[in-house]
């Protein structure tokens, strides 16, 4: 279901040009769409959290995917911006259900100690469907258009929704013992300084990577990297975050939480620094720590969430986290972009790398609420 979600959102990228050209749209025009369709997605993922803890996560999983791509299949009648736009909000407003609810499930069902190892097999999957929906998009827009594109997308997230609730069965749901009402009454985060904290560290996680993606292609054309170089680059950087995120939720497993976000962090703050200083094309080996620690992160932070929240309201607790890391990741860019309108793109990497190793202090002091505790 990752897999299909991302690639629902990713998949709309290559379409936006053709859009553009049809609809006679501008460049703010464009942007506008895409910021409706994936500010919709992120805005009620707590409401989406507790809507699972109502009417189960199984039949909300497959009415979140299916809303999507209902959403994209009408977007490609749109006749004009309006009605692209309003569709684009619509579709979006599945979004909010995948990410808080499906990171619950399988916290819940892997509520031992290979709980990072699963999560981060999750996340990894998100980064499967981002590779292949330029791919199928791009076959679909061949023979139909953009229409097309939009239309096969959509279908892909409709029908996957439909046989994913009739053929896959319906795991346990989450405890309702009184032990555990009790336990999990209002948000159920058992350990609130603990989880403010990671809630934290996750926020300056988010806006280093959001601001970092969008202004290293403005770095590397400054050290005279060209657009196929740059595209090279972040094929690179990409590749190697989908291994982080594989490989650092079994780390966290082995070697716990703290000691796993402690070292990501501290080699993403030397990575901004050494993306300034190392010369021309070694530029390119940096890419591969820097790739792999930046999205790598997320899958221990995701699986440490889980520790802090009772089983019961597990879905809220997420919603409430991934909301407030994707708001960072989204407003992260326009911070660092006034610093570097001011400073420069140099003195606007220094600083994310500052703020990137402050995490590591913060890591260190909710420790406690970090490591491994036993299962709700």
């Amino acid at each position: 279901m990752h897999v299909v979600s991302d690639a629902l959102f990713t998949g709309l990228y290559p379409l936006l040009p053709l859009m553009a050209a049809d609809l006679a749209l501008t460049y703010a025009q464009v942007g506008l769409v895409k910021t409706v369709f994936a500010g919709s997605s992120s805005l009620f993922q707590v409401p989406a959290g507790m809507a699972a803890e109502r009417f189960g996560e199984h039949a909300l999983l497959a009415l979140g995917t299916g809303t999507v791509g209902v959403g994209l299949v009408a977007m490609a009648l749109a006749t004009g911006f309006w009605s692209l736009l309003v569709l684009a909000l619509l579709a979006g407003l599945g979004g909010n259900i995948q990410h808080p609810v499906a990171t619950a499930l399988v916290s819940r069902l892997y509520d031992g100690g290979r709980r990072g190892a699963a999560i981060g097999t999750l996340n990894f999957a998100g980064d499967i469907g981002k590779v292949l929906a330029p791919l199928l998009v791009g076959a679909a827009t061949v023979f139909g258009g953009w229409r097309a594109g939009c239309a096969v997308l959509g279908a892909v997230g409709l029908v996957f929704a439909v046989l994913y609730f009739v053929a896959v069965p319906a795991p346990a749901e989450a405890p309702t013992a009184a032990p555990a009402v009790s336990r999990a009454a209002g948000w159920g985060i058992t350990h609130p300084l603990p989880f403010a904290t990671l809630t934290l560290i996750g926020v300056l996680d988010a806006a280093a990577r959001g601001a970092a993606l969008t202004f290293l292609p403005f770095l590397l054309q400054a050290r005279g990297f060209d657009t196929a170089g740059i595209s090279a680059a972040f094929a690179l950087l990409f590749a190697a975050g989908a291994a982080g995120k594989f490989l650092c939720g079994p780390l966290s497993d082995r070697f716990g939480a703290v000691v796993t976000v402690v070292v990501t962090e501290l080699v993403t703050a030397l990575s901004f620094l050494a993306v300034l200083v190392v010369p021309g094309p070694w530029v390119l080996a940096v890419l591969v720590p820097l790739g792999f620690v930046l999205n790598g992160t997320s899958s221990v932070l995701y699986a440490a969430v889980a520790g802090l929240i009772s089983v019961a309201r597990r879905a809220r607790g997420y919603g409430l986290y991934y909301t407030c890391s994707q708001l960072a990741s989204a407003g992260a860019p326009v911070l660092y972009g006034l610093l570097a309108d001011r400073a420069g793109l140099g003195p606007t990497f220094v600083v994310m790398a500052a703020v990137t190793a402050a995490i590591v202090p913060l890591t260190l002091i909710t420790r406690a609420g970090l490591e491994p505790v036993a299962p709700n």
